[in-house]
């Protein structure tokens, strides 16, 4: 299969945030999904359940042989390997170790009961827009044709501050 750039966001806010990040994407090099470029880092507000740590977000662009539900399970695996807990045992929206989301797959636009291209939120969020952005700031919504920009220019609230 030939390789396909995807757009990942990685996020953490439980134990050492930094050393998380850097482990996902190592996992992510060992499963031969290939880091084409990275953003920085950037420490954000909890959006949804506010009672809990910040997190440090970033993305990266990746190349991949994955189909996209391949990916999906492989960033599951990862997340389980890293401790993170879904399902009734925990907090929806709340503290992880790590979180691993598809937001852009190439070209592609899907929406099956377990994963939905391009990631529905990706245009609310800061803490997704912004590092999105710094790698790939001409990148267009694949369904609507938007600048992600002018999706970023909208958005109020949401605190971040970048990093690294």
């Amino acid at each position: 299969m030939p390789l396909k750039h995807a757009f990942l966001a990685l996020g953490s806010n439980l134990g050492d945030r930094q050393k998380n990040l850097e482990s996902a994407i190592a996992a992510l090099e060992a499963a031969g999904v290939r880091i084409v470029q990275r953003s920085a880092v950037y420490e954000t507000e909890p959006q949804d359940f506010k009672d809990q740590p910040w997190f440090l977000n970033m993305v990266l662009k990746v190349e991949t042989t994955c189909f996209p539900i391949q990916l999906l399970t492989l960033l599951h695996r990862i997340e389980r390997e890293m401790g993170r807990i879904r399902g009734r045992e925990s907090v929806p929206k709340g503290p992880r170790t790590i979180d691993l989301d598809i937001l852009l797959y190439g070209k592609a636009v899907m929406d099956v009961p377990q994963l939905a291209i391009p990631h529905p939120r990706v245009s609310e969020r800061r803490f997704v827009l912004e590092p999105l952005l710094e790698i790939a700031p001409d990148l267009r919504h694949p369904v609507t044709g938007r600048l992600f920009s002018r999706d970023l220019a909208q958005l109020t609230g949401q605190r971040t501050k970048k990093l690294t």
